[in-house]
């Protein structure tokens, strides 16, 4: 399983969710962490960043020194590409 690190603004992000909204982005991130499953995919122009979307919510991380996520941001589908 793979370690989930979280940014100030990534909390901030979940934090301003209502908890439901909260629970359904953290539900499949912690299988993805576990399983590598997922809509993932590699942003254009940041060779790093991944995009995991999870229904209306896009999550923004890279994967740093192999078994580590580090969250980024947290954003709903029609804020997150501006």
């Amino acid at each position: 399983m793979k370690r989930i690190v979280w940014t100030n603004q990534a909390q901030a992000d979940v934090r301003a969710l209502a908890k439901p909204a909260a629970m359904r982005v953290l539900h499949p991130l912690h299988r993805f962490a576990q399983s590598g499953a997922g809509d993932l995919k590699a942003l254009q122009g940041d060779a790093e960043e991944l995009r995991l979307r999870i229904g209306d919510y896009r999550l923004f991380f890279i994967l740093t020194s192999g078994d580590v996520i580090e969250i980024r941001r947290v954003r709903h589908r029609s804020e997150a590409y501006r």
